[in-house]
C-alpha cells in the first residue's frame, strides 16, 4: 500500500478532519513504526475507528539536543507503514518552542479535546507530555476520568535482549546488521527519496544506477546490498551501493541502485528502496577492470539472495513485495 505524506491519509495537526473525531488517537514518536510501536497502534485499532495517530516533526530528541537524528521512517516513510497498519490517518504536530512549552492541561485540552474529541487514546508505558515532561500516564488517566475518554497504556515490548527500541535499530544498521534490524521492526528497512542525477559513470561501465540522497543524517553502514525497488507499482531487484565512492571522489554519501533487467527514465520520481542483505564493505579499486569485474561478482550475489527472499511478515509482505 502506498500513500504519500501530502495524500488524505497525513494531515498537519491544525487540519484534522471532522472525520476523525470521536475517535481513537495513538500518541508517540513512532520513529521506525517497530514491533513495540505496532503493539501500541494495534491496540489502537482495537479499541474502535476511526483511529489515527499522533506524532511529531521534528523529533522532539533533535529539537532538544539541537543535533540531527538517524531517523528510520521519515513522514513519507512512516505514513507508508501506518496505513499498511490499516490507521485511519497520520496527524503531525510541529515541535517548536511553542509546542515544548505547552502545558500538560494545555495539551489535554487543545489537542486531545477541542482538536480530536477523542473518546480513547492509546499510549506506551513511558508516555510524557506537556513542558518539562510533566504529564504522564498516571496524569492523563486522570485527566481522561475528567474529559470522558479512556485511556489504555500498552506495556513495553521485548524480546530476549530487552525493550525494542529505535535507538537498537539505528545501531543494527550502522553495523550492517539487517536481520537485527528487520527482527525488531517487523518488516524490512526501507527508505524513499527521489531519484537525482549523478556523475553518470555507471553508464560508461554498463552499470546505470538510479540515484538517491538519504540526507546526512542516516546513519546506514556504508556498503553494497541486495535491494528491492518499487518502480510504477512492481517491484524489481537490484544490487546497490550506499556510500562515498572512495574510487572516485569520497564525496557525500549517495544510495547508487543498479536495477536488474530494466530500462527508463526514473529522474525525479520518488522511490521506495528495501533493503535485503549486505553484501561487502565500500572500498576502493585501483582501476576500471577491477571495478567492474567486483560488480559483476557483486550483482550475482545479490541476484542469488533476492532469488530466495521471503516475507518476513505480513507487514514485510504488505510493504515490500
Amino acid at each position: 500500500m502506498q500513500r504519500t505524506t501530502d495524500s488524505p491519509f497525513t494531515m498537519t495537526l491544525d487540519k484534522v478532519p471532522d472525520r476523525l473525531r470521536g475517535g481513537v488517537v495513538a500518541i508517540g514518536n513512532f520513529d521506525g513504526v517497530h514491533r513495540g510501536h505496532q503493539a501500541v497502534l494495534g491496540a489502537a485499532l482495537a479499541a474502535g475507528r476511526p483511529t489515527a495517530a499522533l506524532t511529531f516533526e521534528p523529533h522532539p530528541r533533535a529539537f532538544f539536543s539541537g543535533r540531527p537524528l538517524f531517523r528510520l521512517t521519515p513522514p513519507a516513510v512512516k505514513a507508508h507503514v501506518m496505513a499498511a497498519l490499516g490507521l485511519d490517518a497520520m496527524v503531525v504536530g510541529t515541535f517548536d518552542a511553542a509546542f515544548a512549552a505547552l502545558s500538560a492541561d494545555a495539551f489535554i485540552e487543545e489537542i486531545i479535546v477541542r482538536r480530536f474529541g477523542a473518546k480513547a487514546v492509546v499510549v506506551g508505558h513511558d508516555f510524557n507530555y506537556g513542558a518539562k515532561r510533566s504529564g504522564g500516564v498516571a496524569t492523563l488517566q486522570d485527566a481522561g476520568r475528567r474529559n470522558g475518554f479512556s485511556v489504555e497504556v500498552v506495556d513495553e515490548f521485548t524480546d530476549a535482549r530487552g525493550a525494542i527500541s529505535s535507538s537498537r535499530i539505528r545501531k543494527n544498521l550502522a553495523a550492517a546488521d539487517l536481520d537485527g534490524a528487520a527482527a525488531l521492526l517487523g518488516y524490512r528497512y526501507r527508505v524513499e527519496a527521489p531519484i537525482i542525477h549523478g556523475e553518470k559513470r555507471g553508464r560508461t561501465m554498463n552499470y546505470p544506477t538510479a540515484n538517491q540522497s538519504l540526507g546526512p543524517d542516516n546513519e546506514l553502514a556504508h556498503g553494497i546490498y541486495a535491494v528491492r525497488i518499487e518502480i510504477d507499482g512492481v517491484w524489481r531487484d537490484g544490487a546497490a551501493s550506499y556510500g562515498r565512492r572512495p574510487t572516485f571522489d569520497n564525496g557525500a554519501p549517495l544510495l547508487e541502485t543498479f536495477v536488474f533487467d530494466f530500462e527508463g527514465d526514473l529522474y525525479g520520481k520518488t522511490l521506495p528502496v528495501t533493503f535485503v542483505k549486505y553484501l561487502r564493505p565500500e572500498i576502493a579499486f585501483t582501476g576500471m577492470e577491477a571495478l567492474i569485474e567486483q560488480m559483476d561478482a557483486d550483482s550475482r550475489a545479490a541476484r542469488a539472495a533476492l532469488a530466495e527472499v521471503q516475507p518476513i511478515s505480513a507487514l514485510d509482505r504488505t510493504l515490500n513485495f
